[in-house]
């Protein structure tokens, strides 16, 4: 349990996917604008990071590896991320046309964010690691935990950025730095504000 909560919480500060590895950075910056459609978006990030890490998790470990078949992987875990966003994008645009609309383009293209197809290839890498080891998937449960972990780390990321873009609308902010220039500042900003995470030890 304590390796569960540790992972956990390291997904979110220690190796957030936007911060420490810069992972989906182009739905990041570009749905940004508005709280509720990151929102949205970061909901929608956070489940399909959910559903297909331990399925991928499932397949490597019960499928691919006990058969010689890891050269597969890559192909398999897009085609899990593919069928799940369209399950996804299928969901939204029922239930919240309005989101569908706002999200336009960026809620299919979940199926090419980096930052989902990047927590499948790190839990790939993690599975052989030493047990003691913190960032280590030794179990199902861990993955459950780290796809929870980096799928919530990947929104709170969006959601922040989001709500300071709002508040920045009202600001003086220099004309050559409106627009890209202020944000790509922002980030930067953001990500040396979550180093300060990197000695979190649980």
């Amino acid at each position: 349990m304590e390796h569960f909560f540790s992972l956990f919480v390291r997904s979110i500060f220690v190796d957030n996917m936007v911060f420490a590895f810069f992972l989906g950075m182009c739905s990041f910056l570009a749905v940004s604008k508005n709280v509720k459609t990151a929102l949205g978006l970061g909901a929608a990030v956070i489940f399909v990071q959910f559903i297909t890490l331990p399925v991928n998790y499932l397949l490597q470990t019960k499928v691919l590896d006990p058969m010689g078949l890891e050269f597969l992987s890559f192909i398999l875990f897009i085609a899990v991320i593919a069928g799940i966003v369209q399950l996804v994008e299928m969901i939204v645009e029922k239930f919240s046309p309005s989101l569908y609309n706002s999200l336009g383009i960026f809620l299919p293209l979940i199926a090419v964010n980096c930052a989902i197809m990047g927590g499948s290839l790190f839990m790939q890498q993690r599975i052989g690691m030493d047990p003691d080891n913190t960032q280590a998937i030794t179990c199902f449960g861990d993955s459950i935990a780290f796809a929870l972990g980096s799928g919530i780390g990947w929104a709170l990321a969006i959601v922040c950025l989001a709500a300071i873009r709002e508040k920045m609308e009202y600001c003086d902010i220099p004309k050559p730095l409106k627009g890209v220039g202020i944000t790509f500042i922002t980030v930067g900003l953001m990500a040396m504000a979550f180093m300060c995470f990197s000695g979190l030890s649980i």
